[in-house]
């Protein structure tokens, strides 16, 4: 059996148990134990064991014993235990030590005081201990009650998406406000004036693009269009005079450039076609 270390209050809070009450613990399991048997009992064998469950009631006044050991290791670990448990059988061939055809003998943890121990019974005694733990046909070896319950886990998947939601808006609203600040808002925060307005006009700049000088040239680094790119070239172009004496070089070339004596007789001549 498992159960949560916790539960929900009447007001919807989580409040946090670490370990059950061990001797309450005892108490409870041995009433219910007791109560089950009378349960399924006939009116004439109530009669005749019911001296034997006041004995088992009277003699068991700690209760019947419960291990119920504190959360021990990592969580995944005792998922793997109990899993190992459900469908494995009851014992290990591991854990036989011999059997000779009448007697058995095998090893065991003693939950008591956690040490290995060894027990030789016959093989009787040994086949009724094991059949116990086979459960029978269609038996549930595994129940989910509390908030381990079918309608409870309805309900928690809607609490967690819910919940899941308000945390992705949470996460997106610190997002923003721990993001990056880019150099106007930089600017902006130490005191300035913001970078993005026109102290002459007034209007705001929107940031297009970037130039900047290498090798004593301005060159376009950013353009994030192709107008943009283009009125940026026209401007430097215009601040620099660059376009234009190139222009004039080549220009200069064209006219300084000397022709063969092929080229200078060369004529074009017109005839008319009839």
């Amino acid at each position: 059996m498992m159960v949560t270390m916790g539960g929900i209050t009447k007001k919807g809070e989580w409040k946090g148990y670490d370990y059950i009450p061990f001797p309450m613990l005892r108490k409870q399991w041995q009433t219910v134990v007791l109560k089950f048997i009378r349960r399924y009992l006939k009116k004439e064998e109530k009669k005749r064991i019911q001296s034997r469950l006041q004995k088992a009631f009277s003699r068991n006044g700690e209760g019947f014993y419960v291990y119920a050991p504190k959360q021990r290791g990592k969580l995944k670990e005792q998922l793997r235990y109990i899993g190992r448990y459900i469908r494995r059988p009851a014992i290990g061939m591991n854990r036989i030590e011999e059997y000779d055809g009448q007697f058995v003998t095998f090893k065991y943890i003693d939950k008591k005081d956690g040490k290995e121990k060894h027990e030789v019974v016959t093989v009787e005694e040994f086949i009724s201990r094991l059949i116990r733990h086979i459960p029978d046909e269609q038996f549930k070896t595994i129940r989910y009650y509390g908030m381990y319950s079918r309608r409870s886990k309805k309900i928690s998947k809607k609490l967690l998406t819910t919940w899941q939601k308000q945390m992705r808006k949470w996460v997106v609203k610190v997002q923003k406000v721990l993001h990056r600040q880019t150099w106007r808002e930089r600017i902006i925060a130490s005191g300035e004036k913001d970078p993005m307005i026109c102290p002459h006009c007034g209007n705001y700049y929107e940031y297009m693009g970037e130039v900047c000088l290498e090798d004593g040239k301005l060159s376009v680094k950013i353009a994030l269009s192709r107008d943009a790119r283009i009125y940026m070239e026209r401007m430097i172009d215009h601040i620099t005079g660059y376009k234009q004496e190139t222009k004039k070089r080549k220009e200069e070339k064209t006219r300084d450039r000397t022709y063969s004596p092929q080229e200078t007789v060369r004529q074009l001549s017109l005839f008319d076609v009839s």
